[in-house]
C-alpha cells in the first residue's frame, strides 16, 4: 500500500511486487507458500502501523486499511496452514 501518494489514491508500484512472489503457490493451495507469505505480509503490517502513526487525512485511512488487510491475510494464511497440516497428518 506504499503506492498511496499525497492524493490518497492507490498507485501500484514496485513496492507491491513482493506480493506477487507467493501468488502462484497460494492460488494452488500450497501450505509452504501460505507459511512464508504470512511472514512476508508482516512487513506490510509494519509499514501500515508506521504510516498510520505519521500520516494525516486520506493517507492515514489507507494505512489503516493496509493494517486491516494484512491482519486478515495473516490470520487466514496461518489458519489455512494449520488446517492443511492437520489434514496431511490425518491422511498420512
Amino acid at each position: 500500500m506504499a503506492g498511496a501518494r499525497k492524493t490518497g489514491r492507490f498507485h501500484p508500484g514496485p513496492e507491491n511486487a513482493p506480493l506477487l512472489l507467493p501468488l502462484l503457490g497460494v492460488l494452488r493451495g500450497k501450505r509452504y507458500s501460505f507459511q512464508w507469505s504470512s511472514m512476508l505480509i508482516l512487513a506490510y503490517f509494519t509499514e501500515g502501523v508506521v504510516r498510520a502513526w505519521s500520516e494525516r487525512g486520506p493517507q492515514r485511512m489507507m494505512a489503516l486499511a493496509e493494517i486491516a488487510l494484512a491482519l486478515i491475510y495473516f490470520t487466514a494464511a496461518v489458519g489455512y496452514a494449520r488446517i492443511s497440516a492437520r489434514t496431511s497428518i490425518e491422511s498420512g
